[in-house]
């Protein structure tokens, strides 16, 4: 990370005149992009006179149900059933700052848009606006949140048939992985192909990208994104997971970000780096001395208050707690410690203007504005509460006892029962994002696995 860690992006190419932009690189059609609650980009398609117009008579609409869609496709109801089936519009409105290039697909567009009520209420279902109600606390503290996300996922053979496990894809010796090869350059350029795509393709797109390595699993990589603003980096990982997979797929593999993807590798993280600092820049999570301000002890107890209860918002899927054990390159606790690893909250090296905490618990499969919103919630009620950190871990951390729930049902519940977050985020969120994974809760534990009928068929 760098040591000036509240540096800011500069916004895109067409958000001061659209028209002219989408001229000047000819663009005949836009995507609109809504983020649903898994992260999953719903939205339309349109010509870029029909996005234009828009833009002047705020007529696009797409129906309120996007916010209710399963994993898998179908639609999860809602608590109100007259809702559910009347299934009103919302009112799609573009964010003209992230409006791009859309990498490989010449003469289209990408824009991220808002959903509104037809009143001009925020939708408050959405993902965006949840992430923007959080900065917004922080606005009125005086505050600015900088986020760094670390993206890791896996390039894998094609598995059409999802009965069977993952496996590595060939690479370019001609031979698949078959041992790790953690932070191997050789083992990197064996994907060549598909790296040098994605940066391409992330430079047409304007993403941050920083540093790529080969993580622990076989053809595990990890992405690092340059700081910034959370809001706008939570769409540049969407945008990333995208490209990813349409880079991978041009050369006959596949890219995942399930957080557990293959059981006898290391699973898949989003780590999310945090700072702040005053409405003047002066970082407020390290003195002119250079140690730990009060401020940053309460944000950490916040996060280790806090995390346990609202984990689904880092860990939003059955799989996800596949990889949330001990030893298994993943945190399994809210210990923190100075640059320790097996600490679910790490402390990076570094001065003054980089203090910072890591949330090493996200998954890569959580959706990137409910992680950030998360963290910097229980942060902030870390603060607001004047909550004590616990004494620092040294060690193996691994051993700790974890506050951690183990099951996607035990978080749901902790999850809905957790008032002070509950409050802050709103019901329109909480009852839509329970609705949504419950019910996908419920189609897994409908699924007979392959393991019960491996060891049960004939044995019980």
């Amino acid at each position: 990370m760098p040591e000036n860690h509240m540096t800011t992006m500069p916004p895109m190419s067409g958000a001061n005149d659209p028209k002219s932009w989408l001229a000047q690189h000819a663009i005949s059609e836009v995507e609109c992009l809504v983020p649903d609650v898994n992260g999953v980009l719903r939205g339309k398609a349109l010509p870029a006179a029909k996005f234009l117009k828009s833009l002047d008579d705020r007529a696009l609409y797409l129906p309120s149900s996007a916010f209710l869609v399963a994993i898998d496709g179908r639609y999860s109801g809602s608590i109100d059933e007259g809702f559910a089936y009347s299934d009103p519009d919302m009112r799609m409105v573009p964010d003209i700052s992230t409006l791009c290039a859309a990498p490989g697909s010449p003469g289209r567009a990408y824009v991220f848009a808002d959903a509104f009520h037809m009143d001009d209420r925020p939708w408050m279902a959405s993902p965006r606006h949840v992430l923007r109600a959080v900065l917004d606390l922080y606005r009125q503290r005086g505050w600015r949140a900088a986020m760094a996300p670390e993206l890791e996922f896996y390039l894998t053979a094609p598995n059409p048939n999802p009965d069977l496990p993952l496996t590595a894809p060939v690479g370019r010796n001609g031979r698949p992985e078959s041992v790790q090869h953690p932070y191997d350059m050789q083992a990197l350029e064996e994907f060549e192909q598909v790296t040098r795509r994605l940066y391409e393709h992330a430079a047409t797109a304007g993403l941050p990208l920083d540093t790529l390595i080969h993580e622990s699993g076989t053809a595990q990589l990890e992405i690092n994104l340059l700081h910034g603003d959370p809001l706008a980096l939570a769409d540049k990982v969407l945008l990333f997971k995208r490209l990813a997979r349409q880079a991978a797929q041009a050369n006959g593999m596949h890219a995942t970000f399930m957080a557990k993807p293959i059981a006898a590798q290391a699973g898949s993280s989003m780590h999310l780096h945090m700072s702040i600092v005053d409405e003047t820049g002066e970082p407020l999570f390290a003195g002119k001395d250079g140690e730990d301000t009060a401020m940053f002890a309460q944000f950490i107890g916040g996060l280790q208050k806090y995390i346990p209860e609202i984990m689904p918002l880092f860990a939003p899927n059955v799989n996800s707690y596949r990889r949330i054990r001990p030893n298994h390159s993943a945190p399994a606790n809210i210990e923190w410690s100075h640059d320790n690893r097996s600490c679910g909250l790490r402390v990076p090296m570094g001065g003054r203007a980089a203090r910072r905490i890591e949330n090493r618990l996200p998954g890569a499969d959580a959706n990137p504005y409910l992680a950030m919103a998360g963290s910097l919630i229980a942060g902030y009620l870390g603060i607001e509460e004047k909550l004590a950190r616990s004494p620092e871990a040294f060690g193996n951390a691994y051993r700790s006892q974890s506050t951690l729930p183990k099951t996607m049902e035990e978080a749901l519940d902790r999850f809905a029962a957790c008032a002070p977050v509950r409050a802050l985020l709103g019901e329109d969120f909480f009852q839509t994002y329970l609705r949504v994974k419950s019910v996908e809760l419920d189609l897994f534990q409908s699924v007979v696995t392959s393991w019960e009928r491996d060891h049960l068929l004939l044995k019980v």
